[in-house]
């Protein structure tokens, strides 16, 4: 009942007014006439209760570290999907063609991403509101030695500084990137010819190739190359090649209703503390040096983990995909083999000393040692719940919940849902509310229930963060 009144709720606040489009701002006032909206982007998303955006895959946008999902973009798509009240479900593109591509085939409801502001853009796809504002900047090396080098004035001496002085020389940009049209425009303006080259890959790999020298040249965006260079400090970023254009997001051309919610919300999300705060975790927090250059592992090799092959070679023994299996570890001890809870559980799989000593292992126990006998435990729980579940996925959703809290309580839960006439076998909106609900006395002391009291808030949070952290993890390695 509370998703239904939700819904009404939203439909009441996010105002569309179809017969209004020259109106930019909605207030207070103008929320008490609003109409349900007639744009079906935002009744689908609001029906399936998913925001399903693309954004791109790097240390800025879109990440994960220490196993979780982190980013500027992504924390801004979080940020709005939980306004609306869904899920996000993110689709990652690191092809900008693609990503148009995306929601004017309906695969997707916007893009998010910085995107800078444009005349041929805007031929295709409808801009929100301004985000913020960028430059193009031209990404160089320092000279070499030039820690050494005794005052700026030399170094820059060394360096380009004036757009002028990039005739004749070649540049790699990024493909059906809009840097490509700035760099003809500024040929024309300096009446030479400039050498531009299109690759396959995105701008923070052409900025790595800088920073090993293997080009001399590229252009990205101000925000994503000043974020590089905590990482490449021997990269230059100070020259730019374009004035401050005004970044946003994207949807399809004429999802009016879409578009006044998203504005609607950006107009009030990036005056708080927590734009601010979202703002200066990712550009200016000098800690973020740190978290750089341990996000540069992840982005550049597509890792999740240092246990990543030990975690592929257990996980073909129970047939899971690596990525779930690592979900599960982070969720238990981000990938940390010496922790210890309050409880006693402890490593990597944070099994309980008498689980742990009966699959061989102790405190002392090799990271491969806790992985082999955590997924031993998996296997032995997945053994007695072999034929109680109407597919592989929702089996798994069972074993993890037994993993959490245990098999009886899993036992529970499922006589609850076939004496209230829901399925025992599926766990999506059938076991799950009665284990969400155990920690109720009208449940745990019902007369089906065996063994009593379960904070089961704790295992269905459990089941629901692993599969979605599972859905991070296949975007960053593919597939």
């Amino acid at each position: 009942m509370r998703e239904y009144t939700k819904i009404a709720v939203i439909f009441l606040l996010l105002m569309i007014f179809n017969s209004c489009r020259e109106q930019k701002k909605i207030g207070i006032d103008d929320l008490r006439q609003i109409k349900k909206s007639n744009d079906p982007i935002l009744k689908k998303i609001l029906a399936e209760g998913r925001l399903t955006a693309t954004t791109d895959y790097n240390s800025t946008n879109y990440f994960i570290y220490r196993g979780e999902p982190m980013g500027y973009q992504y924390e801004l798509l979080k940020s709005f999907a939980n306004f609306l009240g869904v899920k996000l479900e993110l689709i990652i593109n690191n092809d900008l063609e693609s990503s148009f591509n995306c929601i004017n085939d309906n695969g997707c409801d916007l893009i998010g991403l910085g995107l800078a502001i444009t005349k041929d853009r805007n031929n295709v796809v409808d801009f929100t509101l301004p985000i913020n504002q960028t430059r193009q900047m031209l990404v160089q090396c320092k000279p070499e030695g030039w820690r050494k080098m005794p005052t700026t004035e030399t170094i820059n001496a060394k360096m380009i500084r004036n757009p002028l002085n990039l005739a004749g020389k070649t540049i790699y940009i990024q493909k059906n990137s809009i840097f490509k049209n700035r760099l003809f425009n500024l040929s024309e303006e300096i009446g030479a010819d400039i050498n531009i080259v299109e690759l396959d890959v995105t701008v923070e790999e052409l900025i790595r190739m800088v920073a090993t020298r293997e080009i001399e040249y590229t252009i990205s965006e101000e925000y994503i190359a000043m974020v590089n260079t905590k990482y490449y400090p021997d990269i230059d970023v100070e020259t730019a090649i374009s004035f401050p254009q005004n970044i946003a997001w994207a949807v399809k051309k004429e999802a009016y209703g879409l578009l006044d919610t998203i504005n609607y919300w950006l107009e009030n999300f990036r005056n708080t503390k927590a734009s601010a705060y979202l703002y200066n975790k990712y550009f200016k927090n000098t800690g973020r040096i740190n978290l750089a250059k341990r996000t540069t592992y992840a982005v550049t090799e597509g890792k999740i983990s240092p246990y990543d092959e030990i975690i592929k070679k257990y996980s073909e023994n129970i047939g899971w995909d690596w990525r779930l299996l690592a979900s599960l570890i982070c969720q238990e001890s981000r990938f940390y083999p010496d922790t210890v809870a309050w409880s006693g559980a402890f490593g990597l799989m944070q099994l309980m000393p008498g689980t742990a000593e009966h699959y061989g292992i102790d405190s002392l126990s090799s990271p491969e040692d806790q992985i082999r006998a955590g997924v031993e435990f998996i296997a032995a729980l997945e053994k007695q719940l072999t034929d109680k579940a109407e597919n592989i996925e929702e089996r798994t959703k069972f074993v993890l919940a037994a993993y959490n809290a245990g098999i009886a309580h899993i036992y529970d839960a499922r006589r609850l849902a076939e004496k209230y006439n829901k399925n025992p076998f599926k766990w999506d909106d059938n076991v799950d509310f009665y284990i969400l609900n155990k920690s109720k006395p009208e449940y745990y002391n019902d007369s089906v229930v065996r063994y009593g009291y379960c904070r089961g808030e704790e295992t269905y949070s459990f089941v629901n963060e692993i599969f979605e952290r599972f859905q991070h993890y296949k975007n960053i390695t593919g597939g």
